[in-house]
């Protein structure tokens, strides 16, 4: 029957899992072919592609999810999602050039900063997190490129601070090479307040080494992402996707790093039940509740 997977733009992180998932995907005779398509704008493209049965799944970051399903701007209409499952918990963070004069995201008042495309996930995310620390968008000077063309400004110095999504991710890899960088750390309690402001994100640490010139852990605030379908879907297909989801949970943090916790993430479901995974009141579908009782998640 095949399905159809929206990703995000080149060269991103979601992109990257799509390309992994759909080797999983691929090994199901009822689900062939995948096709993972590109999607500019990632999670709002993804959520108004699936209203439009442009697409069969999306990904998506767990902060549109609710506002998609409720119809508040950006999207135009209420759009009747369903999770399917967690993808990941990735670091969200602001780089700089190593000789950079900012030393945590509290300097970031007044300087350039790259967020990601003006109707991406990522420059939303740029505006919840500076939010939640007391900034906004008019207290820098948002320079609305994607990963590329913002890793690009950083090195020419069009740019004070870039900020990437999850790694690994190709552009960010890429930029360490071609320059010396620096992620920013957070001011004491400043990423203490952003986790108690904002409730789908989550306390990780990027470990010293994992891009280079992190020298040393950094604590930074993490976004779970999540495979989302739309309610028209049928029940057989999600229950298929989500468990050659959860059967791979092992084995596609091999396939990708950035799975890697794929396992942690269904866990919850154990205690609490479907709720672990129904960020902003987006109920689980259908067929991924058949397939997560069947692998004893659920009762």
């Amino acid at each position: 029957m095949g399905v159809r997977i929206g990703t995000a733009e080149s060269g991103s992180t979601f992109l990257g899992q799509g390309e992994a998932l759909k080797i999983v995907l691929d090994r199901n005779p009822a689900l062939r072919p995948v096709a993972i398509s590109i999607s500019a704008t990632a999670s709002v493209e993804n959520a108004n592609r699936l209203a439009a049965d442009d697409i069969d799944f999306g990904f998506m970051a767990a902060n549109w999810i609710g506002r998609a399903k409720r119809g508040e701007p950006p999207f135009a209409r209420e759009i009747d999602l369903r999770m399917v499952a967690p993808m990941n918990a990735g670091p969200l963070f602001f780089v700089v050039r190593r000789d950079s004069a900012l030393h945590t995201i509290a300097d970031l008042r007044s300087r350039r900063v790259a967020v990601g495309a003006e109707r991406s996930g990522m420059a939303q995310h740029a505006r919840v997190m500076l939010t939640a620390l007391g900034l906004n968008l008019s207290d820098i000077v948002p320079l609305y490129l994607d990963f590329a063309a913002g890793a690009d400004a950083l090195v020419r110095g069009e740019a004070d601070a870039q900020l990437q999504c999850p790694i690994p991710n190709k552009v960010m890899s890429a930029l360490a090479e071609r320059i010396a960088v620096r992620v920013l750390p957070y001011a004491p309690g400043a990423l203490e307040k952003l986790l108690a402001t904002v409730p789908f994100y989550r306390r990780t640490v990027m470990r010293a080494g994992a891009i280079r010139g992190l020298d040393c852990d950094v604590a930074q605030a993490a976004v779970v992402n999540v495979l989302a379908t739309h309610a028209r879907v049928a029940e057989d297909a999600v229950r298929r996707v989500a468990s050659a989801i959860f059967a791979a949970r092992e084995e596609l943090p091999r396939l990708n790093a950035l799975f890697d916790g794929l396992h942690e993430l269904f866990e919850p479901l154990r205690s609490d039940g479907a709720g672990a995974l129904e960020f902003g009141g987006v109920a689980l579908h259908q067929g991924a509740r058949a397939a997560y009782r069947a692998a004893g998640l659920l009762r």
